[in-house]
């Protein structure tokens, strides 16, 4: 399937192309990111923005890009109100997220909405959300492979702790190679500038931030953040993109500085 991007890059402004069969949208208020994977079988949401007016409105943009097609798979990287809270207008798709997240997503929906609504999340919004919050049906403990048909993989990998106990992030397969030892998509492609394929492309959710400093909750996991940055850097490599949950794409070397920054801020190694 052939997609018109809009290729965007402000946030609100519409889908911005990663490649050919992924793309992301910057979503406004909070610049947060959700992405997009295609295959010929199925299409995957990473994230579901941050009300379930939110991801109707986000359902309903990616139905219109997609020719009519549905989202049947949605990623959550994190459990934090800006990113599961409009996971409940994507009914009928598979719910991916790291194992743990459903017992916040379970328990904690009253501390979720109040967080809302303290940075600045419609009170009844952000009440409508938590009552309806999705738990997620498969849980990621090491490594998990989606095939999306046509060839195209994604692989949902717990990278965490770090931003919060249970961060998930998502690298989709590049064009340039099948991986190093044949096991995980993508392992070895080009870079996006290379000419011979698309880059693989690393959903990051909040473990990186590029439109302000990494935020750490009372959530967090402080002493575990640079490892999982490394785990991400493992997972990409040099050439790929990389995508914050809120901010512009980097490359491996803004993520290497953010985890060197992480560990300084947080006295480790």
């Amino acid at each position: 399937m052939t997609l018109t991007w809009e290729g965007a890059e402000r946030a609100g402004s519409g889908w911005e192309e990663l490649s050919p069969y992924a793309g992301r949208y910057r979503l406004p208020v909070w610049d947060c990111t959700v992405g997009l994977v295609v295959g010929e079988d199925a299409a995957l949401m990473i994230d579901a923005g941050s009300s379930v007016r939110e991801g109707a409105w986000l359902r309903a943009r990616a139905r219109s890009l997609l020719g009519g097609r549905r989202i049947t798979h949605l990623a959550l990287t994190h459990p934090h109100f800006d990113h599961v809270f409009g996971a409940a207008a994507f009914a009928g798709a598979e719910v991916f997220g790291a194992v743990g997240v459903e017992r916040v997503l379970g328990d904690e929906g009253e501390e979720l909405r109040a967080d809302a609504v303290r940075n600045g999340a419609d009170p009844g919004e952000a009440a409508e959300a938590a009552d309806l919050l999705v738990r997620p049906r498969h849980l990621v403990c090491g490594e998990w492979t989606l095939d999306l048909g046509g060839g195209r993989q994604v692989l949902l990998a717990n990278v965490g702790p770090g931003h919060t106990g249970h961060d998930l992030a998502v690298l989709v397969a590049g064009d340039g190679g099948g991986g190093g030892d044949g096991s995980r998509p993508g392992s070895g492609s080009a870079s996006s500038g290379s000419g011979s394929g698309s880059p693989e492309i690393v959903f990051c959710g909040d473990l990186v931030e590029e439109s302000g400093e990494p935020q750490a909750g009372p959530d967090a996991v402080p002493s575990h953040w640079p490892a999982a940055l490394d785990r991400l850097l493992a997972l990409g490599g040099e050439d790929a993109l990389y995508v914050p949950g809120h901010g512009a794409v980097v490359d491996a070397a803004f993520v290497r500085a953010q985890r060197d920054a992480l560990a300084g801020r947080f006295g480790v190694r």
